[in-house]
């Protein structure tokens, strides 16, 4: 039962400082208390934690304009991120978990400057029919978050020219470009502004949970931990992994997301393997990659070990034909 409310707002547009705060403040939110955190990055791709980096981004356009190619803890898929968007993040004890209220918290404060925002499914917020925030979500057992993006008056431009979506998750979309998927907040209430957000967001947050906010103390042991975080959030290890070179690549798209997979298969057994998806579970890549890798490269054993994972047999019709 929520009985505290707490909210932090960060000084720094550093998107690896700002998802190592965001980790610190998941491993130390009391139980009881819900925490609201608002952040902005600089000129920052973000994509989930099981995407290929190359797939969803231009990253050498990116990097050599001064950007960022960052990547989250939880699942979903690639997002843009400047100072015209707001991010949030709700934090809480997993038991104290609610998707449904801390949407409300969004939807009020959108509604209170005469947005009329709208709730997409499981993860968008849009307002005319367009998407102004994408929600994604992680659990670590005891403890879980909400966050997402707010684009008040994001570049368009940058947008589009940085982020690569397949074809494919387009066409599931029904439109013809990133840029007309989304829309600013700006053009629906021009007066609006980033701080004014800010104000709504906290105000809808103690009004949606009745009660008074404080705010979270940040200590020189916070500070001294969320730089060992932010040392491998930055890391080429943590952003782009090991790309395996691959003898067997097949991609596809299902209701629950896109998935692409590389196979290295030597003498008949997969010697590794690797999963990219924008799929909203974040377990679901090392999941399939450990039922995968060891495994006869040969329709009856994948089979058996692909129907005890989730969505493993949509996956088993991608390698039909290579099999």
């Amino acid at each position: 039962m929520i009985e505290t409310l707490a909210t932090y707002e960060s000084g720094s547009f550093d998107p690896f400082w700002n998802l190592a705060m965001e980790q610190h403040l998941l491993e130390t939110v009391n139980s009881g208390c819900c925490l609201l955190y608002l952040w902005q990055n600089q000129n920052t791709v973000v994509i989930g934690k099981n995407q290929n980096p190359w797939a969803e981004c231009r990253v050498s356009l990116l990097e050599a304009e001064g950007g960022h190619l960052a990547r989250r803890l939880s699942g979903g898929g690639a997002v843009f991120h400047d100072l015209g968007n707001l991010n949030f993040t709700f934090l809480v004890s997993t038991e104290d978990y609610d998707l449904q209220k801390q949407q409300r918290v969004l939807l009020a404060a959108c509604r209170s400057f005469g947005i009329p925002a709208e709730l997409s499914g499981r993860n968008d917020l849009t307002a005319d029919g367009r998407k102004f925030s994408g929600n994604a979500f992680y659990h670590n057992g005891h403890r879980s978050y909400h966050h997402g993006t707010l684009l008040v008056d994001t570049d368009g431009e940058k947008l589009s020219r940085y982020l690569t979506p397949s074809k494919a998750k387009l066409e599931t979309k029904g439109v013809a470009s990133v840029r007309s998927r989304v829309v600013n907040l700006i053009e629906l209430c021009p007066e609006l502004t980033i701080d004014a957000l800010k104000k709504a967001l906290v105000a809808a947050f103690e009004g949606v949970y009745g009660r008074k906010s404080a705010t979270r103390p940040f200590t020189e042991a916070d500070k001294k931990r969320v730089e060992e975080l932010k040392t491998v959030y930055e890391s080429w290890v943590w952003r782009f992994g090991q790309k395996l070179p691959f003898t067997c690549r097949v991609e596809g798209r299902f209701p629950w997301g896109g998935v692409e997979l590389q196979l290295i298969v030597e003498a008949g057994i997969i010697r590794a393997a690797r999963v990219y998806t924008d799929a909203m579970d974040h377990s679901l890549s090392a999941r399939v990659e450990a039922a995968l890798t060891g495994c006869v490269f040969h329709w009856e054993a994948l089979s058996e070990k692909l129907r005890t994972v989730t969505h493993g047999m949509d996956i088993l019709t991608l390698l039909q034909q290579e099999i």
